[in-house]
């Protein structure tokens, strides 16, 4: 185990600010091993709170080690809050900087000015979704449940992944960004704008796509993990980075390219991209999937609920992952909308997302513009964003990890509104 703080702030320049914090807590002999998607969240409210206290949360948490006892940590910590400009105030008054220590280590401390864990962890999804991704398996000392048995049922923040296609045939924006003036502007936004995920993909799957060797999607991905990976250096702060592929051997060299996400379509059926998974010690997706590319002909049988075929094929990778020794940790579980199911059976999957994250791992959904939606419009999947959108928020109310998504900044933008009126 390790030592994990929150950060958080909503006064000035909330990511400069907490920036600045990691760099003095690392000045001050902090060992930092990874940090945490950010995400934001309204801002807690006492009965009576001035209206301009309602300002949003920037939240992140930092997972590494020190050689400091926690009393000296909660002084480092303090330290740092003032030397950022924070003031005492009222509680859940604007806060330029919020240092909480989390946990420390296995240990459990409770004296007057200090509470390992802490106290506010279990109701707070601000800290629970950073700290989920980081570790969903870390234990609550004292508690006897992990991070992830603390999300269960819970409208956990969810991380926006943004869609890249490096393809000619994508079925919603083939050749969009094979223009690289074009791409570096894309790729800035979603960067500046905070997407948590940055997924990219060179090989349509698509119906009739047509298959594209090794050679080819790596030619077509180098370039660009290369230019992503150079706009990233130096950022404490930043996106991660997804690969989008079903080949062992082009995820294998982006591996040693720096990516940071595993996202096989395939849903770890090849055992060479098992093993290279395995051996990476990266995040993983798995997506199930009737057949890849997509079949029209080949759909998930009608004669029971899709749902529940969806959790019984879970359960049984979940069974073999964990006998290849992959660590069910670093899974999440993609249940393929649009991938050999009818527009029916993509609607009873979507509305049974918490039904589906009972099995124990981190659920993502790609549901952007997809040709179910031809059941309620008759526009073009080019131009079914309002309709993701929708979609998206009612899987906000269903506590889903990884929405993935064509246009992350509308979602962002919806769900900060949907955010302030959800509050539990």
């Amino acid at each position: 185990m390790a030592v994990y703080l929150g950060l958080g702030s909503n006064q000035g320049d909330r990511k400069q600010n907490i920036t600045d914090a990691i760099d003095r807590l690392i000045s001050a002999g902090f060992r930092l091993h990874q940090v945490s998607p950010m995400v934001e969240s309204p801002a807690m409210l006492p009965d009576g709170a001035e209206s301009g206290w309602n300002k949003p949360y920037l939240n992140l948490v930092i997972r590494g080690d020190a050689d400091w006892s926690p009393a000296r940590g909660l002084a480092i910590a303090k330290d740092i809050e003032a030397a950022l400009g924070r003031v005492d105030g009222p509680r859940w008054s604007p806060r330029t900087m919020d240092i909480d220590l989390l946990l420390w280590h296995d240990q459990k401390v409770n004296t007057a000015d200090l509470t390992i864990p802490h106290s506010g962890l279990q109701q707070r999804d601000f800290v629970i979704t950073p700290l989920m991704h980081l570790d969903p398996g870390v234990q609550i000392p004292g508690l006897h449940q992990s991070v992830f048995e603390l999300s269960q049922g819970r409208r956990n923040i969810p991380l926006w992944m943004g869609i890249v296609n490096i393809t000619p045939d994508s079925f919603s924006d083939g050749d969009s960004w094979f223009d690289r003036e074009a791409l570096d502007t894309h790729l800035d936004k979603l960067i500046e704008r905070d997407v948590h995920i940055i997924d990219v993909g060179a090989e349509s799957t698509r119906p009739n796509a047509e298959q594209v060797d090794a050679d080819t999607e790596w030619q077509r991905l180098a370039p660009v993990i290369s230019m992503i990976n150079e706009k990233l250096s130096g950022r404490r702060i930043r996106p991660l980075i997804s690969l989008d592929s079903r080949h062992p051997e082009v995820v294998a060299r982006a591996i040693e390219a720096g990516i940071d996400i595993i996202n096989d379509v395939t849903g770890l059926d090849d055992p060479e991209m098992a093993a290279v998974a395995k051996d990476s010690g990266l995040q993983i997706v798995a997506m199930h999937a009737m057949s890849v590319p997509v079949d029209p002909k080949m759909l998930l049988p009608d004669d029971r609920p899709a749902t529940g075929q969806l959790r019984q094929w879970i359960e049984q990778k979940a069974e073999q992952w964990t006998r290849l020794g992959i660590d069910l940790n670093k899974m999440i579980v993609d249940p393929g909308i649009g991938f050999g199911k009818t527009s029916i059976q993509a609607y009873h999957l979507m509305s049974h997302c918490a039904e589906l994250r009972q099995c124990g791992m981190r659920l993502l959904v790609g549901h952007s513009r997809k040709s179910f939606m031809a059941g309620f419009t008759d526009r073009p999947a080019a131009l079914r964003d309002l309709e993701t959108l929708g979609i998206s928020m009612a899987l906000c109310q269903q506590g889903v990890d990884i929405i993935r998504v064509h246009q992350p900044f509308i979602h962002q933008r919806a769900y900060r509104a949907w955010s302030h009126i959800n509050l539990e």
